[in-house]
Order: C-alpha cells, then structure tokens, then sequence
C-alpha cells in the first residue's frame, strides 16, 4: 500500500473544445454537448493512463472557471462583482447577486455523472466553498433581501451539492478554500478570514464525523496564466486557521514556496491528529515537468515533519481553473500528474507504507 495521492481537479480543456466554445459564444450551447463529453473521456483515459488511483473529469463541464461554475448564467446576477487581481496585472471577477433569492444553477454532481461512465477507479469531486460564494452578496446590502436570508440559501445549496456528490459515490469531496490565502491579502487584520472559517464551518457542522472523513480543504494562492492571487501572503497568517475547519482532509499548496521546510513546522504545529495533509508535490504553474525522483524527496522531506499515516499527495493547485487559461498544455499536466504518482510510490518504499 502507498501514500494516498489524489488531483486537485482542473486539466487545459483540448483546443478543439475551447475553439468550439469561442465559436459558438455559448458554452452551454448545444452544440457542445459531443465535444464535453469526448472532453471528459479522454481526460479520464489520459488520467487512468498516469497510474492515478483517484482521476477527476478535469472540471472539462465547469463552466467557466472552478468558481462560479454553480451560478453561471443565473438571471439575477450582473458581472460586476469582486475583483480578484493577480500578480500578472489581469483580474478576475465574480458575478454580483442583483435579487434574491440565491439558488444555484447546476450542482457538481452532474459533473461526477459524466466522469464514472467512463471509469471504474474513485472519482474526486471539487466544490466552491460557501466563503467564496458569500462574496457575491453587495457588501451594501440588498433592500428585499437581508444577507442572513443570503446566507441561508448560500449554506443550503451547498450541502445539497455536497450531499449529491457524497450520496454519488465520491471518493472525496473537495471544497475549493483559494479565497483563504487572498483574505488575508484584502484584510490583514483577519477578520476576514475568521468570517470565511466560520462560514465554512456551519457548513461543515452539517455532516457527520463520517461524511467529514470524505470532504477536504483546497488551499493555494490561486493560478491563472502561470501566476498567482496572493503567493505574497505568508502561509503562517493562514495555517492556524486553516486547521480550525471541520474537515478530515487538507490540500496544502507546497511545491511553488520558496521555504518549504517553514510551511511544513507550520503544518506540524497546528495540524489536528485527525486530519490527513495532502501536501503539493508538483506545481502547476512551472513549466518545468518535475522528476519522479525529485517528488520523492519533497514527499520524505514532508514526512520528517507529518507522520506518514498522516500524510497524503497532490498538486499544488489545479492546472487550468479557468477555462480559457491555454499557459499549460494537457501533456504538461498529464506528465506532471504522472510524476506526482510514480513519486508517491518511491516515497512509500522508502517510508514502508
């Protein structure tokens, strides 16, 4: 038995698919519909094809991007809302709740429907976390529609969405937290921050100690065009607070710091004995695919640090959370999938697990 080694999510939709979808202005046209589908097949294909125990369907069906996928195309949002800002000077944006009620458009279930046709291994699902959804809600508020009623709607489609996946057969549940990291950008202070761990907490409280077993926490410093929202923020303002959260699995981005052996005493300061750290061991926006060997010794050096039984692997991020994000090819991403996993297996020879 080796260390458990899962993906984040996201894999470059294929040129052809991303072609199509500028073509036709619509990624919910109809027309598209063969060309997801032969998306996500042969994601699944190329995935089993890396020695991947867990594949995803790459997010090839998300529309859009990782985060606002769920709302996209609702009537009662305008695109004028929070502004993600990246260091390579582009932004991002959300939409902007206009009226309530807030109701999703699509849960992620759908996704998982497609992928388990074509594959028998565990198939992962990620899911945006209700602090990053919170966002969408005018910070001035809404005259027929209070942000408690807001918050209500928000906490309830989201377990729905996680329920659906669970109740599926998901392997793993991820719930998308990149917005933690970025918090501590925007307000130093924490305040925001302690508002998203508690947000996400009453979320969590809604599960079992089972169900909490099969949802884990992404955390990165965002990825887009081969860079990042808030890599500048010392993961120290972070971690502590990161492990308050109620969930059984954690998805640390490790790889692309510049101090690893920090984050790691961080980790193991704070870690909960019953939580399992997913540490990156490739980084997305390198181009550089990673030798197994090398993965292998950021896996030992994780493991002088995270007890083995502990300790998991993965990626420090998803390779293309934005759909239109062409700055990594699906052979880079499937090589360095590839070396996560063939890595992972020399760790766990050495480590005897």
């Amino acid at each position: 038995m080796t260390l458990p080694t899962e993906p984040i999510g996201s894999i470059p939709r294929p040129l052809g698919l991303l072609s199509a979808i500028q073509r036709v202005g619509n990624d919910d046209h109809p027309d598209l519909s063969a060309l997801y589908e032969e998306a996500v097949r042969d994601t699944v294909a190329h995935f089993e094809a890396t020695g991947s125990p867990v594949v995803t369907d790459g997010e090839q069906r998300k529309y859009h991007n990782f985060w606002t996928y769920c709302v996209h195309g609702l009537r009662n949002t305008a695109p004028d809302g929070f502004a993600i800002p990246f260091a390579a000077g582009h932004t991002r944006r959300m939409p902007r709740l206009t009226q309530g009620p807030f109701r999703y458009k699509r849960y992620a279930d759908s996704f998982m429907d497609v992928a388990m046709k074509y594959t028998s291994l565990p198939v992962k699902q990620a899911v945006i976390s209700p602090s990053a959804l919170s966002l969408m809600y005018p910070a001035d508020g809404m005259p027929d529609y209070s942000r408690e009623e807001f918050i209500d709607d928000l906490l309830r489609e989201h377990e729905t969405e996680v329920r659906r996946c669970l109740q599926k057969g998901a392997h793993k549940v991820q719930i998308d937290f990149t917005e933690g990291r970025l918090a501590m950008k925007i307000d130093p202070t924490g305040m925001l921050l302690g508002s998203f761990i508690d947000l996400n907490n009453l979320a969590l409280s809604r599960f079992s100690e089972a169900d909490r077993k099969r949802i884990g926490i992404h955390t990165c410093p965002g990825g887009d065009r081969d860079s990042t929202h808030s890599a500048d923020v010392d993961y120290e303002e972070l971690l502590p607070s990161l492990f308050e959260l109620k969930a059984g699995n954690f998805y640390v981005a490790l790889a692309g710091e510049r101090d690893r052996i920090k984050v790691l005493k961080i980790i193991r300061k704070y870690m909960k004995p019953d939580q399992r750290i997913f540490v990156g061991v490739v980084a997305p926006i390198d181009p550089r695919v990673e030798r197994a060997e090398e993965v292998r010794d950021r896996i030992l050096e994780a493991a002088e640090f995270i007890p083995p039984a502990q300790l998991g692997t993965t990626d420090d991020c998803g390779f293309s959370p934005f759909c239109d994000d062409t700055s990594t090819s699906r052979e880079t991403a499937f090589a360095k999938i590839r070396a996560r996993v063939v890595g992972t297996a020399l760790a766990s020879a050495v480590l005897g697990v």
